[in-house]
């Protein structure tokens, strides 16, 4: 075997020309959900053996990475740590998250005005088809309304028309140079210019328009927060601007010319997004707002492919539920390599035979624990831990500890907190009785020691995982009142249990993932390995393999 050979980034054929064949068109019928549990290398697939072919000739690909704003990144190497789901980060705030895939967006929109093909007036027909935007014009031109009388549908619309065009000659004239930077050439013609800075302008002038619209819903969004209530009009307006945006950009798709596309890793971040202040609305509404008009553009006009790319497996299931039909979403769930694929790219370039059968039996075949094993293999920490001459086994045993201290113990801590809160919700009647039909105890929680006694309950429910051989399959069993166990939400919510889609089985993330999860329930500690040395496991593991991502 080499030794410290550097880790290289495997093909997986299927899945790959599936997500090509879905991005090779110009417009699409349906958005395509990529998941699978952390670790099993969704993003790497993305960013380092397909990205590139997305981005050549007329293709061109937006990616926002919604994590980028919570991931602990390892200061020197740059290195994320993603076993633990998102819900275990500090949350972002959902402006971030919007000015993300805003500003992704209009970078993609100023591509194809470059190319031609966004003019000025495409940006006002569609401004129109969706938002009446004489009010809102005469606002940003100050100009007062001429007169109370009613005109009729034509006049109206040439009214708007010369509206739109006196704006968008006063956004032209104070564009900036550093606006224009590269978004048309400066050998141009004088009229090619022109053409070009009227379509920039009226780019700015329509984002505007929607900022001075959705400053006018503020306090009824107030309102509405304060009241807990709904209202799908006031959710479409939060998302206003990203859709015109995706329908100018669907519009404009061309074969061979401008075949924009868009990935958006992390999704279910949108769902847990705070706000800074109650004028606007909240995350999952924004997340909900922004893949039902996305559903919406696909089936009605067709929409540029959309991939959303998630480890959280409310979208192997729950999502297509909640959106309406099981085909309403094009799925496609990866686990990584099964064992005998990982054997052939394993066994000899990196684990000897034995040390493999040894991963298989522990970890099983999941990239991320085997890209971890072997950065920890080429470390010498261990060997600094050990009195004797250490083993591969001994290395086993400092990784499982690694991943009790680091990844579940942490998870079941925050799990444990959830369902304190569920427990002191359903004591006060905050829980409603649909959801509290299976499950006894947790109709009468006890008024004291609630900590202890939620530990209890999902020592129990752990029991009964261990007791079923992690193997439920809510569908053949007819299990689906399963999801109504609080203490299955939770491990659920904090990313140590999978809900596949097909097969449909509810399992840990892994096999090392379901060894801690035993251990935890038997009260099994890790005093092998302490906070300390968890984050000296943790830096070897990057300095030894670098940047390369499992």
């Amino acid at each position: 075997m080499v030794n410290g050979k550097p880790w290289r980034i495997i093909p997986r054929p299927l899945l790959e020309t599936v997500l090509n064949n879905h991005v090779q068109h110009h417009r699409v019928p349906q958005p395509l959900v990529l998941h699978g549990p952390r670790g099993v290398g969704k993003t790497t697939l993305i960013l380092e053996r397909l990205f590139e072919k997305w981005n050549t000739g007329p293709h061109v690909t937006g990616y926002v990475d919604f994590g980028e704003s919570v991931k602990d990144y390892h200061p020197k190497h740059g290195q994320s740590y993603p076993w633990i789901s998102w819900t275990m980060c500090p949350q972002p705030k959902l402006v971030t998250l919007k000015a993300q895939l805003e500003n992704c967006l209009e970078s993609m929109a100023q591509r194809a005005i470059k190319l031609g093909t966004i003019s000025s007036h495409q940006i006002f027909t569609t401004l129109m088809k969706w938002h009446s935007p004489t009010t809102a014009l005469n606002q940003i031109l100050n100009v007062n309304p001429v007169s109370k009388m009613r005109a009729v549908n034509k006049k109206n619309r040439v009214s708007t028309s010369n509206l739109w065009d006196t704006a968008v000659f006063k956004f032209s004239v104070a564009l900036s140079e550093r606006e224009l930077d590269g978004v048309f050439d400066k050998s141009l013609s004088v009229e090619e210019s022109s053409y070009y800075k009227e379509a920039m302008a009226a780019l700015k002038l329509a984002k505007e328009v929607i900022r001075v619209q959705g400053s006018w819903r503020e306090n009824a969004i107030q309102d509405l927060n304060n009241k807990g209530g709904f209202s799908r009009s006031l959710a479409h307006s939060a998302t206003d601007w990203p859709c015109l945006l995706l329908e100018l950009l669907s519009l404009a798709a061309e074969v061979d010319h401008f075949q924009p596309k868009l990935v958006l890793n992390n999704i279910e971040l949108l769902k847990n997004a705070v706000l800074e202040n109650d004028r606007t609305i909240c995350g999952s509404t924004y997340h909900d707002s922004l893949i039902w008009r996305v559903i919406a553009l696909g089936a009605n006009e067709r929409c540029l492919p959309v991939v959303f790319v998630t480890s959280d497996s409310y979208y192997s299931y729950r999502a297509f539920i909640d959106f309406g039909f099981p085909d309403i979403f094009i799925s496609r769930e990866t686990f990584g390599w099964t064992p005998a694929e990982a054997k052939l790219h394993m066994v000899g370039d990196y684990f000897s035979q034995s040390e493999w059968e040894v991963i298989i039996e522990v970890l099983g075949s999941n990239p991320r624990h085997l890209f971890e094993v072997y950065a920890l293999k080429l470390s010498n920490y261990y060997q600094k831990e050990m009195y004797d001459e250490s083993t591969f086994e001994d290395i086993m045993d400092l990784y499982l500890a690694y991943l009790q201290v680091n990844v579940v113990n942490p998870a079941m801590d925050k799990a444990l907190l959830l369902l304190e809160k569920f427990a002191a919700d359903a004591q006060s009647g905050k829980i409603p009785e649909d959801r509290l039909q299976i499950g006894a105890p947790w109709r009468h929680p006890p008024k004291t020691d609630i900590a202890l006694w939620t530990k209890i309950q999902l020592m129990d429910f752990v029991q009964s995982l261990v007791n079923a051989g992690f193997a439920v399959n809510y569908f053949a069993d007819w299990s689906l009142e399963f999801f109504e166990d609080p203490a299955a939400d939770a491990l659920l919510e904090v990313g140590l249990l999978y809900t596949q889609r097909d097969p449909s089985f509810i399992r840990p993330v892994s096999r090392g993932i379901q060894r801690c999860l035993v251990r935890w329930q038997r009260g099994g500690n890790s005093s092998s390995i302490d906070s300390e040395h968890s984050s000296v496991i943790k830096l070897q593991i990057a300095r030894n393999v670098g940047a390369d991502q499992a």
